[in-house]
């Protein structure tokens, strides 16, 4: 009998960008224009989510569809939260990574680059980046320890050693994101992400990121309620039960 011998297959690379926004007709633009003219080091798309924004961001959406194959556009009709929103681009992605960029501009996506770059190496499968690495940020010092404190708590529960578990820069292959069956509607959806990570005993690797927060005035939406939803989601994650491995 002769036994044929089937190479693997091998799935080209490629990068699913997902761009949850409510309310952002002022910055959503930019930060299109940046996602499709970034360097990165395979292919991508963008799935930008519009959360049912009541401004300009559908109208500048309508505006740019159709403008480059990479990027789709989904229109959600009411406000569910950022994390209906990411669930909903998770289900989308045909990447085989799968990166979250906030549509603020806080962060410059220009540095998705350094962080899909251990994963496209094979040297990890999921990397965090941190906005804490590199030092202190110029953010208010309540922003500040309210962070600190999750990070805390999360590496307490978790027996971790993250520095950053609200950062929106989590990056991961597309199957170990899906693994994580994820269910969180609003902020509670990073908390949610992190703690299924570590249950699953899946390495987070992190990379410092750069950032110019903005202030509630200017449009930022998360408050002090989001937090303490952030704590009992982790506590909530923590105890639950669990079938056995």
């Amino acid at each position: 009998m002769t036994i044929r011998y089937h190479p693997p297959l091998i799935v080209p690379e490629r990068i699913s960008i997902v761009v949850p926004v409510f309310n952002e007709g002022g910055t959503i633009a930019a930060v299109i224009e940046r996602l499709l003219t970034i360097p990165l080091p395979a292919p991508r798309e963008i799935i930008v989510v519009n959360d049912g924004s009541r401004d300009s961001t559908r109208t500048v959406l309508e505006g740019l569809a159709g403008r480059d194959p990479a990027l789709s556009i989904l229109h959600a009709d009411e406000n569910r939260g950022k994390g209906h929103a990411v669930r909903l681009g998770l289900s989308r992605a045909t990447g085989t990574i799968i990166a979250i960029q906030d549509a603020d501009l806080e962060l410059d996506p220009v540095q998705l680059s350094d962080l899909v770059a251990p994963i496209l190496a094979r040297e990890a499968d999921v990397v965090f980046g941190s906005r804490f690495l590199s030092g202190t940020p110029a953010a208010p010092a309540l922003t500040i320890a309210a962070n600190r404190l999750l990070t805390q708590l999360t590496n307490l529960l978790y027996r971790s050693s993250i520095t950053d578990m609200e950062t929106c820069y989590k990056v991961m292959r597309i199957d170990v994101a899906r693994s994580l069956n994820l269910s969180a509607d609003r902020f509670d959806i990073e908390p949610e992400i992190t703690a299924k990570l570590l249950l699953g005993g899946h390495r987070i690797h992190e990379r410092p990121v750069t950032f110019s927060p903005r202030s509630r005035a200017a449009g930022k939406k998360i408050g002090w309620h989001d937090g303490v939803t952030a704590i009992r989601a982790l506590l909530r994650y923590r105890f639950a039960r669990r079938p056995p491995r």
